[in-house]
């Protein structure tokens, strides 16, 4: 038999396992191990058991099936014929069950967690686009309550730029010290997820600076909008406000 390099480390981790020998159970004979070779995922490709895996060879063990590999140049849709023609031409009795392309077969092993990540994907937008627009509106709010404020300002002499960029810069600062807070808690509880991702860090400086630059442009809009309606609203009324 052939042996994976996994089941060499768990059997002999400090020794060669070539000519030792091993059985699939109690009443199966022996069998001398003649190579070792790399472990491969059998399930799919986004998750695996570490497992050994042992190898006999067809005569020894025959199966009812078999899997056969053909490499291309090309594109491998466009030798499906060819592939058929050469099977039937060794045994015309052989028939040819799931003839799949290598891109085919990995999208359908990773089709079930494709959709769950797109899913969650979706869940995460809306859930962003919930934040934001519940940022907005208080932002919003504090700053429409303002207008009296604003008029009072303005009254004295106080120029509509300068009111507007003081009303921007107080809405930022806030919104400034919540995401600070909400990305050192995000930081804190990235480690929970480590282990449930693959090829991404949970730290990934890409999504959490796109997420407060998302937050931060909502504060901004918040609280630029209402404060320039309002620096340009008659001081008169804005002293009116109620």
């Amino acid at each position: 038999m052939i042996i994976d390099e996994n089941l060499a480390r768990q059997y002999w981790p400090s020794e060669n396992p070539l000519d030792k020998h091993m059985r699939r159970g109690g009443r199966a004979p022996w069998s001398t191990i003649v190579g070792v070779v790399g472990h491969v995922n059998h399930s799919d490709l986004s998750g695996d058991t570490g497992k050994g895996v042992y190898y006999y060879c067809t005569f020894q063990q025959p199966v009812p099936f078999a899997s056969l590999v053909v490499k291309t140049q090309g594109d491998p849709a466009s030798f499906a014929p060819a592939i058929r023609q050469a099977v039937r031409e060794v045994d015309p009795n052989q028939p040819i069950h799931r003839l799949k392309t290598m891109p085919d077969m990995v999208a359908g092993s990773l089709a079930p967690r494709k959709f769950v990540v797109r899913l969650l994907g979706l869940f995460a937008l809306i859930a962003l686009f919930m934040a934001a627009l519940g940022l907005y509106g208080v932002i919003s709010y504090s700053v429409t309550q303002r207008t009296q404020e604003i008029g009072i300002r303005m009254a004295l002499g106080a120029q509509s730029g300068s009111l507007l960029t003081m009303v921007v810069n107080q809405g930022l600062r806030l919104a400034c010290l919540g995401v600070a807070i909400g990305l050192a808690m995000a930081v804190a509880c990235s480690r929970l997820l480590q282990n449930q991702l693959f090829g991404v860090s949970a730290l990934d400086p890409a999504t959490f600076a796109s997420i407060s630059a998302a937050l931060l442009g909502a504060a901004f809009l918040a609280s630029y909008i209402p404060a320039r309606r309002a620096t340009k609203v008659d001081p008169l009324k804005a002293l009116r406000y109620e």
